[in-house]
């Protein structure tokens, strides 16, 4: 038996998309000289995915779906796919066609010439508005100014790994708040990048909303940085600072007015004073509500059933939930 490659697609509430994803990517997986595993991940979808899946997997032995018994996020979704791939290359992707297909065989290449992990790298996204482009280019601008990890700008969530790279994310990598494309390019070995275009969606919408995109920016920002926690000492070195400025104003004032009226300067330095105070609070209650979901230790995700996914695949993720 060749070289396996096990491609991990997240599913959640894709109907309309699927039937053009499969049948573009078994045509693509059937002309590689790889053996492959097809696996999809249900990740609690409340339309008729599930049902479409099942179809796949009774066509093909070749495809296999795990599907949770409720909605635990597009990270955990890939973190199961990891725990029941048995590939020697990992694919992650999704439904949506907006990774395409057709950059399978280019990433093999890449796994062939010796690299571990291969991070692609969007350039374009047309489907995108405005505001997402801006918000997702000021993110990664952010994340690698506070953080000692320095990230590909516009990696996304397609990406692939190879056998050790893979068993590094499903033994160490666990955390209950993630951010999965980070860990890849956190664990080191020998990486590369590949430019895609990202085609327009097939169907639906993005499940990402701005609310969404904001928590998930904040919770990667902690996951990866302590600088925020810094700010309080920063905040005291300014406030010391404009207090002195203060004081000789008011010193100024006296000698040159008589006594002045501090009612104003009084208010104004309360007021910016609890804005700071309140707001590390808030970055600490962030990083203590970080600390409680760890130290809670509740499943990443709860598998409800399986199609074609041999027992020794679940034995292993058990051990490593």
């Amino acid at each position: 038996m060749g070289k396996l490659v096990s491609v991990v697609v997240s599913v959640y509430n894709e109907e309309k998309a699927l039937e053009q994803f499969y049948q573009e990517t078994r045509k693509i997986l059937d002309l590689l000289t790889w053996e492959y595993e097809l696996l999809f991940v249900n990740d609690g979808s409340a339309d008729g995915s599930l049902s479409i899946l099942k179809q796949f997997a009774a066509q093909n032995e070749k495809v296999k779906v795990l599907s949770f018994s409720r909605n635990f996020g597009h990270e955990a979704a890939m973190i199961a796919g990891l725990d029941y791939s048995r590939g020697d290359c990992i694919i992650c992707m999704d439904a949506d066609l907006q990774h395409p297909p057709e950059y399978i065989p280019e990433i093999l290449r890449k796994m062939e010439e010796g690299y571990q992990i291969v991070n692609m790298v969007r350039t374009r996204n047309d489907s995108a508005g405005l505001i997402k482009r801006i918000t997702s280019a000021g993110f990664y601008k952010v994340i690698n100014a506070l953080s000692d990890v320095k990230f590909e700008n516009n990696a996304s969530d397609f990406f692939a790994v190879d056998r050790q790279a893979a068993e590094v994310l499903r033994q160490d990598y666990r955390e209950r708040v993630r951010f999965l494309r980070g860990f890849v390019q956190n664990i080191g070995f020998k990486k590369t990048t590949i430019e895609f275009e990202a085609r327009a969606r097939v169907a639906g919408e993005s499940k990402y909303n701005l609310r969404k995109l904001f928590a998930f920016s904040m919770n990667t920002i902690m996951c990866f940085s302590n600088m925020p926690l810094r700010l309080g000492i920063y905040a005291g070195i300014c406030s010391a600072f404009l207090g002195f400025v203060v004081m000789l104003y008011t010193l100024y004032t006296w000698i040159k007015v008589g006594t002045p009226s501090g009612y104003a300067t009084i208010v104004v330095l309360i007021c910016f004073m609890f804005a700071v105070l309140f707001l590390i609070v808030g970055i600490i209650g962030e990083y203590i509500a970080i600390l409680f979901t760890e130290l809670k230790g509740r499943p990443i995700y709860i598998v409800a059933e399986t199609k074609n996914v041999e027992q020794t695949q679940g034995e292993r993720s058990e051990k490593v939930q």
